[in-house]
């Protein structure tokens, strides 16, 4: 069969991201079938590029991507809901092709997104081996496998199924990404690729995504394998001048972290890379194996100043822990860049300001201060409404603070987060995550002096 991969993610903020799961999907899917990648990150009129692409190939299936349900200041989701909306409803007028979606927006709700946006089929969560059965199921006509293949939805006589069981995959079976079907812009933009080394979150924390998509058992891959993919992608791709590792949590299990900085260092490994870590088994013998490794940083979802929220939030952590992690950072001159996610659920305007005292303690190299915003408020409007005037008085007490700390960034008020600032960087040649190398209060002047000349 003819088999589109159509990744519709547009964002571009703070950089556009190489679609990892669906080239893992179509890496896995068997060789006898024809497949095309059409990534419409780049397209001005991806709606009208995708209609090209069909009448060119004739695809028999279209297996479609989505990453984001909220764009990148997590501030609305409708815009993205309505976008792939209309990309299925563009694609039906011209096209018979079977529709599946997956990807990690689709993963966590995918029984609301398939009564929304009316595919054929979707797949939630791990894709590569129920993909291929779905396709040989299809191809071969018994739909009565359809039950069997797992965590599949399906309509059937108008009606929807979900066979909700897991299936979790051995890593080190799968095959690895095709890079050269990567649009070069990607690396062009901000000379970063993506790769994973492990998939699987054990921890239980409240409103994280990752355990609904990937599941909670964790599995590794062989850090020979991972790093020979590093390698293998940087030497077969130069503008590729900086890695980020997506797993949840790159240092869980411990050792298996350790492993693969003690493979970068033995075999020289000299491009910089990025990692999420947690403050859970996070010690000065992996800080300084990271340095030697050439990491240039980590990212870290603190969330909280609050033991209080903290504990509400299932983290596993608390307030000292956090501190712990950021004062290794420091003796080994590694940075760390913290999130906060302002105003979840029980949180009071008092949490909010003592959440901001902790971070002006701590003093990390870089600060992301998120505030919270519900998936589900664009389902539930009674619930958007409630939780609109709290977010406000947060945005007013964070708009009161931004000449303060001039390092924060505020991506809801576009605070040292807005495309001018972006393009500014990226035209002096900056790569990797820009909060790595942002002097902000120097940026700002220098990029309004840029903005304003071009």
């Amino acid at each position: 069969m003819k088999i589109a991969f159509i990744s519709l993610n547009q964002e571009k903020m703070p950089s556009p991201v190489v679609p990892l799961g669906l080239l893992y999907v179509m890496a896995n899917t068997p060789q006898n079938h024809e497949k095309e990648l059409w990534d419409v990150c780049f397209e001005k009129k991806p709606i009208e590029y995708i209609k090209q692409k069909i009448e060119n190939f004739r695809p028999d299936i279209i297996a479609i991507g989505i990453r984001n349900l909220q764009n990148s200041t997590y501030t609305d989701s409708a815009e993205n809901i309505n976008y792939y909306k209309d990309t299925i409803s563009g694609i039906r007028q011209i096209s018979k092709a079977v529709i599946i979606l997956g990807g990690s927006a689709f993963s966590v709700m995918p029984e609301k997104l398939m009564n929304v946006l009316r595919p054929d089929y979707g797949i939630s969560g791990e894709g590569e081996k129920s993909f291929a059965e779905l396709l040989n199921t299809i191809e071969s006509k018994e739909l009565e496998n359809l039950n069997n293949i797992h965590c599949l939805h399906w309509f059937e006589n108008n009606e929807l199924h979900s066979n909700t069981k897991k299936e979790f995959l051995n890593l080190n079976e799968l095959k690895a990404p095709d890079k050269s079907l990567v649009d070069k812009r990607y690396y062009e933009f901000s000379g970063t690729d993506s790769i994973q080394t492990n998939r699987g979150c054990p921890l239980k924390c409240e409103h994280c995504t990752y355990p609904i998509i990937e599941g909670r058992q964790k599995r590794s891959r062989d850090a020979k394998l991972i790093v020979d993919e590093l390698i293998n992608t940087a030497d077969k791709n130069p503008q590729i001048a900086h890695f980020f590792i997506v797993d949840s949590v790159f240092n869980l299990p411990l050792e298996h972290a350790k492993d693969i900085c003690r493979e970068m260092i033995s075999r020289n490994f000299n491009i910089p890379w990025t990692a999420y870590v947690n403050p859970i088994g996070f010690d000065e013998e992996l800080a300084e194996l990271m340095v030697k490794a050439n990491c240039a940083g980590f990212e870290c979802g603190s969330d909280s100043g609050c033991d209080d929220i903290l504990k509400k939030l299932n983290k596993g952590f608390d307030t000292k822990q956090i501190l712990n992690l950021s004062q290794i950072c420091k003796k080994n001159q590694l940075k760390d860049c913290h999130t906060f996610m302002l105003g979840t659920p029980t949180e009071t305007l008092d949490h909010v300001k003592r959440t901001i005292d902790f971070i002006i303690e701590m003093n990390p190299a870089s600060v992301i201060l998120m505030i919270w915003k519900d998936d589900y408020e664009l389902l539930e409007p009674s619930l958007a409404q409630e939780r609109r005037a709290f977010r406000k008085e947060i945005e007013d007490l964070l708009y009161e603070l931004k000449d303060k700390f001039p390092r924060w960034i505020i991506p809801t008020l576009g605070i040292n987060f807005n495309y001018k600032m972006f393009r500014y960087l990226r035209h002096l040649g900056l790569k990797g995550p820009l909060w790595q190398h942002q002097n902000l209060d120097a940026m700002v002047q220098n990029q309004q002096i840029f903005t304003a000349s071009v």
